[in-house]
């Protein structure tokens, strides 16, 4: 479990500057004060974050030393980036990860030829095609489609790979044609930003009525304690996810303004971290090695953060309302990080109980 900490502890920090970094673009005040830190808030959720952790579960689910090399990469361009060291540093670590976490699931393919690896696959070939085109000088407005591409596709991925049995080889088909209308329409983007926009806008919301008609969330929800939870925050990601997709379909190519923070939190907050609160008790375990049990306490910051999404998007985005956009942010803000203390908490809880579980087990008998 050590050893596995120390790769996800990279992830931490940069979750932490990250969040620094949204305060100061919001105008507020922020723990820590960079003059560079806003600029790199999309690289260090995205890339350092959200890249690190889907990178560790990977690696162990490969369980080859070899596999590691993706998540420490990450972790180590994501701190690099952070330090007096040239950005060029940070950003090659960054480059290779990504390549790293690419071809990581060439061997996790290999293994039974699942169509959800390899879009996964395909996810983490837009990372790394979004570190190039940093490196080469593209601001992280410009990457925005590719960053999406990665996660998009990572998580639908993974729900196709977690819900197999009851998705029949049709849906499955027509899952593999959809990803390649939304690679096509974000490479089309590149070149016609005008007609890729509304085209990319359309396969991601054709990918949400995908998701939302063949997951189990649309059942569980109904159910009670961890499973009602985690099919509540899947559905609620969908719905964001679905708002990004509307604003790239009316909106077109958006690289700035109101339209811009709207879809980029819709995508990265809504859908991204939806997805990771739902999974959290799920995936940590077995990453980590250790118990997250579900504690209804998980449902406040759930909840804290789609009503100040819905506060930050629908009232300040739509309505051009600088406090509700700066209040839903700071929200956003405070959900992530309440999450993070009750996760944190309820893992504490449960090796306390088993500790002392397995204490009183041991106990010679009088």
């Amino acid at each position: 479990m050590i050893r596995r900490l120390a790769f996800l502890l990279p992830a931490g920090l940069a979750l932490l500057a990250g969040l620094d970094a949204a305060l100061m673009l919001l105008g507020v005040w922020a723990p820590v004060a960079g003059d560079d830190l806003p600029e790199l808030h999309g690289i260090l959720m995205v890339f350092g974050f959200l890249g690190t952790v889907i990178a560790l579960e990977r690696a162990v689910a490969l369980a080859r030393p070899v596999g590691f090399l993706a998540p420490g990469l990450l972790g180590l361009g994501a701190i690099a980036v952070l330090t007096p060291a040239p950005l060029i540093v940070g950003q090659l670590a960054l480059l290779a990860g990504s390549l790293a976490l690419t071809v990581l699931y060439i061997p996790l393919f290999r293994r039974n030829l699942d169509d959800a690896i390899l879009v996964q696959a395909i996810g983490a070939a837009l990372l790394a095609g979004a570190g190039l085109m940093w490196i080469g000088g593209a601001p992280v407005s410009g990457l925005i489609g590719w960053l999406t591409g990665f996660v998009v596709l990572t998580i639908s991925a993974e729900r196709l790979e977690l819900a197999r049995v009851s998705i029949s080889a049709p849906a499955t088909r027509i899952f593999r044609l959809l990803v390649s209308v939304f690679v096509l329409a974000l490479l089309a983007s590149l070149l016609w930003p005008a007609v890729g926009g509304p085209v990319l806008g359309i396969s991601l919301l054709s990918l949400v009525a995908w998701l939302v008609g063949n997951d189990v969330a649309r059942k569980t929800v109904r159910g009670p304690g961890q499973t009602g939870f985690i099919g509540a925050c899947l559905l609620a990601g969908y719905v964001w996810l679905a708002v990004a997709g509307l604003i790239w379909t009316l909106g077109g190519p958006i690289t700035s303004g109101r339209g811009f923070d709207a879809l980029v939190h819709a995508v990265f907050l809504g859908f991204a971290l939806s997805m990771i609160m739902a999974h959290a008790s799920v995936i940590l375990p077995a990453v980590l090695r250790i118990r997250l049990p579900y504690h209804p306490g998980f449902w406040i910051p759930a909840g804290l953060l789609h009503i100040s999404l819905i506060l930050r998007i629908g009232i300040g985005d739509g309505l051009d309302l600088g406090w509700a956009t700066q209040l839903g942010g700071v929200l956003n803000v405070l959900a992530v990080l309440g999450f993070a203390i009750v996760a944190a908490s309820s893992a504490i809880t449960a090796t306390k109980k088993r500790t002392g579980s397995v204490a009183r087990r041991s106990e010679p008998t009088r």
